[in-house]
């Protein structure tokens, strides 16, 4: 196994860089839009400029910096990156500008490029997604800048791609500006637009035609008025199709004939505990435990002159092979493997030699040294990067015990399957005084989840007090509800009667043990409800009603029969296959799903897991990327009202959970 890890090591040094030119999956076949289609489209075309400056805004700097380092950048012959808003002087080369369709940004380079002199001597002008006829006309009726126009183009990518199966389109107030059921919703259909036309380029930049499906809005019954929070994924199921349908007028020939991938909308009230509950993977555990600032990790060195210890910064993302190799295991699982590669190398002759001399073993002969040499570079970085790993894993496991995380996780996933009940929630907080505040709340929000009515009244007050949280804590519990529910994590038919006719139950699950799941690990027993409609979306088993979808798709073999159009509309007439090739073209549809409303990294974990069962790149959009503390912060700041209903709270919210 360890020889295998060095080989894939020597392997990935070489190819981590160009890995867009092997396997393609989605991240990388983005990324050849940007470099194909716009860099080197400029460098091998009418440009003249041997040099180039690439004009970006905010956003669009953003997107590019996911894909690419500064030094890729530099490769390109790209000299200089710059903000469109910010002050510069002219220079003696092309540029191209990368920016989103906006009138500020179209005035922002008209300015540049029609002044006295202009700041660069041509520009390249590619927009991130699709650009008015307004806006078009005003660039084009420019004389003074049309003649130095030396390409405009729609790139239409207008996402972050994170990871190489997820990409979200960066809308972090999603929760407070959708679920809110406002009066005035203008606001709130503005960011649906927005958010429908991001994911729209996913799919013009990979040039995919999807099947769109989205979450119906479900009363409870015939009394009960649908809010507008219910709607946010019919409404923008509907926005990424109009957007889809619009550049097909366009572009008539652009997209496939039938639909070669399967798109699934669905909003936060899908799993009410994913971004709550203890994740036990390692990944997880690093942006839980360890307050990382995206993927970035500061950690502490000793110092070379005897001082205090240095601070530095490192990455853990796609460039870290041994990330890559863990960042899915179970921490227990993680440790193991880590420990496994340490011991080998302590064992090892060449770091033997190289860490402690030749003390102990045979005067080295020249072959010896020579091959030591040569070993030296990429084995110090290897040792470098374990040791690194190394020591993340053991500041997780000194948190995990300082903080009690077993004996809680171990709470928190038997509540979630059913095994204990509200007795055994009490019995914790009474005797686990020092629990932090933080789990305190955790605990409670999941336990609100499944025992809603607990929480009605002075019974919610009683248990603010046992867990002893304030008011501003017990906000995030209560604005669970304004996330309304799903037929996924309702509660059971029993468990609604005894709601109903006032039978005490003495434990309620909202998960089922899945049949076939191998259970090496303790606390491995929970899994985000994403598997599930993962799974049934690959089978063709979701259900129409369930989820209505907007096409009215051909059958093949990874789909259903086909679904009723909820609209009137001419069948696609488009025609170009999937860009997909490499190991990726051995593979099925892919199947996206977006969460309005942040995704967990559980749920990117099991887009990965379920790539390789299924043979089909699962990729996960969402507004964001959530973790537990960041998720549980946004729903304390939700306004406090409650969807209007005509029936009982006690027994709507109860089956809303």
């Amino acid at each position: 196994m360890t020889t295998n890890f060095l080989q894939n090591w020597e392997r990935r040094r070489d190819t981590v860089s160009n890995s867009s030119y092997n396997s393609k999956n989605f991240k990388q076949t983005s990324r050849d839009r940007l470099l194909h289609d716009m860099l080197r489209y400029v460098r091998k075309g009418e440009s003249k400029s041997p040099w180039k400056a690439l004009i970006v805004d905010a956003f669009t700097l953003k997107i590019v910096s996911h894909f690419f380092k500064m030094s890729d950048i530099t490769g390109e012959r790209i000299s200089l990156v710059e903000d469109l808003y910010k002050k510069r002087q002219p220079l003696p080369m092309d540029a191209i500008y990368f920016i989103q369709p906006t009138k500020e940004n179209v005035d922002r380079f008209l300015s540049d490029m029609s002044g006295t002199p202009p700041l660069y001597k041509e520009a390249f002008l590619f927009f991130s997604s699709p650009i008015s006829r307004e806006l078009e006309t005003c660039i084009k009726s420019d004389p003074s800048v049309s003649l130095r126009l030396g390409a405009f183009r729609e790139m239409n990518l207008e996402y972050f791609a994170i990871d190489s199966q997820c990409f979200i389109t960066n809308n972090e107030r999603a929760l407070d500006e959708l679920f809110l059921d406002e009066e005035d919703t203008r606001k709130g259909y503005a960011r649906l637009n927005a958010m429908a036309t991001r994911i729209a380029t996913v799919f013009l930049s990979l040039r995919e035609f999807p099947l769109v499906r989205y979450r119906a809005a479900k009363s409870l019954d015939a009394t009960t008025i649908t809010t507008s929070a219910d709607l946010i994924p019919t409404k923008l199921a509907a926005g990424v199709w109009d957007c889809l349908m619009n550049y097909k007028k366009e572009q008539p020939d652009f997209f496939p004939e039938t639909e070669t991938c399967n798109l699934l909308i669905l909003d936060r009230s899908v799993d009410q505990i994913a971004p709550i509950i203890h994740e036990w993977t390692y990944e997880a555990m690093c942006h839980d435990l360890l307050n990382m600032e995206e993927n970035k990790y500061v950690y502490e060195v000793p110092s070379k002159t005897g001082g205090p210890p240095e601070k530095k910064e490192t990455r853990l993302d796609d460039h870290d092979p041994i990330w890559l190799e863990l960042r899915h295991a179970h921490i227990a699982d993680a440790t193991e493997r880590l420990h496994e590669k340490m011991t080998y190398f302590a064992f090892n002759d060449i770091v033997s030699q190289i860490q402690h001399g030749t003390r102990g073993v045979r005067e080295p002969s020249t072959r010896d040294l020579q091959k030591m040499v040569q070993a030296l570079p990429q084995y110090s970085e290897l040792i470098d990067k374990l040791s690194l790993h190394v020591g993340i894993v053991g500041e997780i496991t000194r948190i995990i015990s300082d903080l009690g995380l077993r004996e809680l996780g171990q709470l928190e996933q038997d509540l979630i399957f059913g095994d204990v009940g509200v007795k055994d929630v009490i019995r914790y907080l009474s005797t686990k005084q020092a629990t932090s505040c933080e789990n305190r709340l955790r605990l409670m929000m999941i336990f609100a989840a499944i025992y809603p009515e607990k929480f009605e009244g002075e019974k919610g007050d009683y248990f603010m007090k046992l867990a002893k949280l304030q008011q501003h804590d017990m906000n995030a519990v209560n604005n669970l509800k304004l996330l309304g529910g799903c037929s996924h994590t309702k509660i059971s038919s029993m468990s609604w009667l005894a709601l109903k006719f006032g039978i005490q139950q003495e434990t309620r699950g909202i998960r089922k043990e899945r049949k076939g799941e191998d259970e090496t690990w303790q606390l491995s027993r929970f899994y985000p409800i994403i598997e599930e409609l993962i799974e049934k979306i690959s089978k063709g088993e979701l259900s129409n009603e369930d989820y209505p979808c907007l096409n009215d798709p051909r059958p093949s073999k990874h789909q259903p029969p086909a679904a009723h159009s909820v609209r009137s509309r001419p069948r696609p007439t488009w025609a170009r296959p999937s860009p997909c090739d490499g190991d990726f073209k051995k593979m099925g549809q892919r199947i996206f799903l977006f969460i309005v409303g942040g995704a967990t990294r559980s749920e990117l974990r099991v887009c990965h897991k379920l790539s390789t069962k299924l043979k089909r790149e699962i990729v996960l959009g969402s507004s964001t990327l959530e973790d537990p503390l960041k998720f549980i912060e946004k729903l304390k700041l939700l306004d406090d009202k409650l969807p209007i209903s005509k029936v009982d709270d006690s027994l709507g919210n109860a089956v809303k959970f």
